[in-house]
């Protein structure tokens, strides 16, 4: 069933939302003691998440993890040890302002909430709804400043829009693959209701590459990837073993080498103790 002996597996790297942390937003224990006794057993352990560096950097200390963390899907990769920088893709600011035009057309902006994400702080039009439910989750305070067009000075590390209408946000993200290649733009969702645009150049699956492969010194069969969500495809993809949640979509599931149960089942750490404890 798998091309990859588990005995191979040196980098095991996990999703934060929806894969080790549920609606809680912690990490519940059964998961935490897997993911730290995969590292007695000598697997390092790294976090690939769509959130903030400073949003994700909590999870990262609670597993022990001492390798780089893979923020923003990958665009952002930071040693917390060193608090080197290892790689910062951007978003060039003619797409920024593009993708700002498109979100603010009249029947559109009513019904989004954009962040823009600059320099790893959040900078939004108003605090919305959307916004603050948001800014709970992810312990970051975000800045309203009107126009954004102000704060595009800088190029943005990654523009988000938020909707509670997951079909409204399906219909905007097939509008916009229909107006850039993925050569010019990668557009994900992470969750149903979070459309995700960064610089083309920017998955997880490369993130994950960069990591294992030039950072580490691994191959692809000592890699395990475990996610739950579109914007970890190409992490599964690339992974010796990828593995996606019980609650990960359809579509998601089906490019999994195996599906573990869900969140609510502390499916990481089944899929620990199946495939790396044993």
């Amino acid at each position: 069933m798998y091309n990859v002996s588990t005995k191979d597996i040196k980098l095991l790297v996990v999703d934060i939302d929806g894969t080790i942390a549920g609606h809680s937003n912690t990490i519940s224990e059964p998961v935490k003691q897997a993911l730290i006794a995969a590292q007695a057993r000598g697997i390092q352990v790294a976090i690939a998440t769509g959130r903030m560096y400073r949003s994700a950097l909590r999870f990262h200390q609670e597993i022990g993890s001492t390798l780089p963390l893979m923020a923003y899907q990958g665009a952002w990769i930071q040693d917390p040890t060193t608090q080197k920088i290892h790689r910062h893709l951007v978003l060039s600011k003619e797409l920024a302002h593009q993708l700002l035009d498109y979100f603010e057309q009249p029947q559109l902006r009513r019904l989004l909430s954009i962040h823009f994400y600059i320099n790893d702080q959040l900078y939004v039009r108003e605090i919305t709804k959307e916004t603050e439910i948001y800014a709970q989750r992810s312990s970051i305070v975000p800045i309203p400043v009107g126009d954004l067009r102000q704060v595009l000075t800088n190029e943005p590390t990654k523009i988000l829009a938020l909707c509670d209408d997951t079909n409204f946000i399906s219909e905007v993200l097939g509008n916009l693959r229909r107006q850039y290649t993925p050569a010019e733009l990668y557009l994900t969702t992470s969750v149903a209701t979070f459309l995700e645009a960064t610089n083309p150049y920017v998955n997880k699956g490369t993130a994950v590459r960069y990591l294992a492969e030039e950072l580490l010194g691994l191959k692809i069969a000592n890699v395990m990837a475990i996610g739950d969500n579109f914007n970890d495809l190409e992490m599964l993809e690339y992974a010796g073993i990828g593995i996606a949640m019980g609650n990960a979509p359809e579509g998601v599931q089906a490019i999994a080498q195996w599906v573990a149960p869900s969140i609510d089942s502390d499916g990481v750490a089944v899929a620990i103790e199946k495939f790396l404890l044993q």
